[in-house]
């Protein structure tokens, strides 16, 4: 016999953007894994939640592992989570469960869905999103300028990227160099938050909406970025 493993959905911003289910499985865990520590704390503070948390990121990924697979063999029940949204989109949770299924092939395995920034920001793009392209962040160095090059290739349409504010306007100009400054585009930042924003436009007035001036409506030194290329 062994414990269960759940893949635990977050909110990405909104604190109330988590699933009834969530709350009653991070309650009775024996241990949440989480990216990071603080993060995750301050969701379980905010819902009185009491359970031990441990650090699981791509930087601790054998001690974890090792520690989940115990758990799981002592029949203990773990749930790993993502600072923000589902575990295993662009974030080292899918490593995690990986190596769970190699080594306990027994153990089961199950997703509490909810929240995903993707999912949410092609929900209000008004782009059919029956099928797409979703290819995470963007190499930070090495390969960047392939990655980028490579776009203008891809059949499915909408592209989708994440990106981080102090990278946006490098990667707007990039992606400009390869479809154009007419070519519309579609970028939603600090979805579910206070600041939310939704821009729809081409990408010469991306990259004056996206300044890097305090004071802008659409300052874009705060939050991370979903960024739709239709």
């Amino acid at each position: 016999m062994l414990g269960t493993l759940y893949v635990i959905a977050t909110p990405i911003g909104n604190l109330k953007d988590i699933t009834l289910r969530a709350l009653e499985i991070l309650k009775v865990a024996d241990v949440i894994f989480a990216e990071d520590t603080r993060v995750t704390q301050k969701l379980l503070t905010h819902y009185e939640i009491r359970v031990p948390v441990r650090r699981y990121n791509e930087h601790l990924p054998k001690p974890a592992v090792e520690e989940v697979i115990r758990r799981l063999r002592n029949v203990e029940n773990v749930a790993v989570v993502s600072d923000a949204g589902t575990p295993g989109i662009s974030d080292p949770g899918s490593v995690l469960v990986s190596l769970v299924r190699e080594t306990i092939p027994g153990a089961q395995i199950i997703a509490i869905p909810g929240a995903s920034a993707v999912i949410t920001a092609l929900s209000v793009s008004g782009l059919a999103a029956n099928k797409f392209t979703f290819l995470g962040y963007p190499p930070i160095k090495n390969k960047r300028r392939k990655f980028f090059a490579e776009l203008k290739n891809i059949a499915v349409h909408p592209i989708v990227i994440y990106e981080s504010p102090h990278r946006l306007q490098k990667t707007l100009e990039e992606l400009k160099g390869v479809f154009g400054e007419n070519n519309q585009i579609f970028i939603s930042k600090e979805l579910t938050k206070i600041y939310e924003t939704n821009f729809k436009g081409n990408f010469a007035e991306a990259t004056s909406y996206f300044t890097g001036n305090e004071g802008k409506p659409a300052y874009a030194g705060r939050g991370e970025f979903v960024i739709i290329i239709p």
